[in-house]
């Protein structure tokens, strides 16, 4: 499973990229909004993926933090939404307002979206409000979720953690104790030491 690709960026496209890793070129599929904030062509990036396997297909969605990936993970969930609306919707509008409209209920901003219309977008707010309201965007590359902040490894350890059955609200408890009595925060040994505070 690709987690991130680095490397030049070779070209722009309608809402996607392609990065030169090493000689090979990968074409990811972005938001505007990372679009933007992307360097010019021949400039070193580097992105978070979404590696999204079908029986007929594979496709790659890149992104500039974590915030917009987690919040792309939850969107997809919903049923009516793929990777392709996903994204389409994380293009609609910046996603600190995204994230409140859906927590407040906003159906008629997120139906102004294209491809959204009313009824998907009071789907999206029924079974992501809760999921969204526990995720505040503090800024790049950290998120809030249960009153702790996490970075990028944190939230690799969590879920690492809730793949070994945990429960993702102990598992997120679990490394935010770690991080904030500041113990080994590389990834193994975060989820090591996270794993002994679970069975204590």
């Amino acid at each position: 499973m690709i987690r991130f690709l680095e490397g030049v960026l070779e070209e722009k496209e309608d809402l996607g990229v392609v990065i030169n890793v090493q000689g090979v070129g990968y074409g990811l599929s972005c938001s505007r909004f990372t679009q933007e904030e992307l360097p010019g062509k021949g400039e070193t990036v580097r992105l978070l993926v979404y590696h999204h396997i079908t029986d007929s297909d594979q496709r790659l969605f890149g992104f500039n933090n974590v915030e917009e990936k987690v919040l792309f993970e939850q969107l997809i969930t919903v049923k009516g939404v793929g990777p392709k609306l996903g994204i389409t919707i994380l293009s609609g509008i910046p996603i600190n307002e995204l994230m409140s409209a859906i927590i407040n209920g906003q159906a008629g901003l997120l139906s102004k979206i294209p491809g959204i219309g009313k009824k998907t977008a009071e789907r999206i707010i029924l079974e992501l409000r809760e999921k969204v309201a526990e995720t505040s965007v503090l800024g790049e590359g950290t998120i809030k979720r249960g009153g702790g902040e996490f970075n990028n490894v944190a939230m690799e350890a969590v879920k690492a953690l809730r793949s070994l059955g945990f429960r993702d609200k102990d598992a997120g408890e679990a490394v935010a104790k770690i991080q904030k009595e500041g113990q080994n925060t590389d990834l193994s040994g975060l989820i090591k030491q996270s794993l002994r505070v679970l069975k204590s």
